[in-house]
């Protein structure tokens, strides 16, 4: 099984998140801007460089949100390859200057957008963004955008 460790930044502004529109063949969803982290680079460097990759923004990275794990099978490899894949996803805050937004090309994007919060729901979304959104304590379903959600502990078992 092979592992793939990447970063990924929740970028926030005036009620909309930067997000990132991933294909790959038939596969394509909505996803944050991040990205695999390269030999031994670090995470917060890894954010900095794939915002800038897939939107064309300087990104300065904030606080850690969280670590999400998953093992996946993907559904197109090349013959000879495993398909089951481990990805470890850091996920930070950040912020972005302001400035056009510049599509990737070449990449594994090919799009770039300011998504009103409260239309994340209506949109084909890769499972990181709920994911990220709920560690962030961003609520996507108020009819009036985002809600913060206050942080609770864990409920523990009697």
């Amino acid at each position: 099984m092979e592992i793939r460790v990447a970063a990924y930044a929740v970028v926030e502004r005036r009620g909309k998140l930067l997000l990132t529109h991933w294909r790959r063949g038939h596969l394509h969803g909505w996803t944050l801007p991040g990205g695999g982290l390269e030999p031994g680079e670090d995470p917060r460097d890894a954010v900095v460089r794939e915002v800038y990759e897939e939107t064309g923004l300087e990104a300065r990275v904030g606080k850690l949100i969280g670590v999400d794990s998953r093992v996946m099978v993907r559904e197109e490899v090349p013959e000879g390859t495993d398909p089951e894949l481990h990805t470890i996803r850091i996920i930070y805050r950040a912020s972005a200057k302001d400035g056009p937004l510049r599509h990737e090309v070449g990449g594994s994007s090919d799009e770039a957008r300011w998504v009103p919060i409260r239309e994340i729901r209506s949109l084909r979304t890769l499972s990181l963004v709920q994911a990220s959104l709920r560690m962030a304590g961003i609520d996507t379903r108020g009819r009036g955008g985002a809600r913060r959600q206050a942080a609770r502990p864990p409920k523990q078992s009697k």
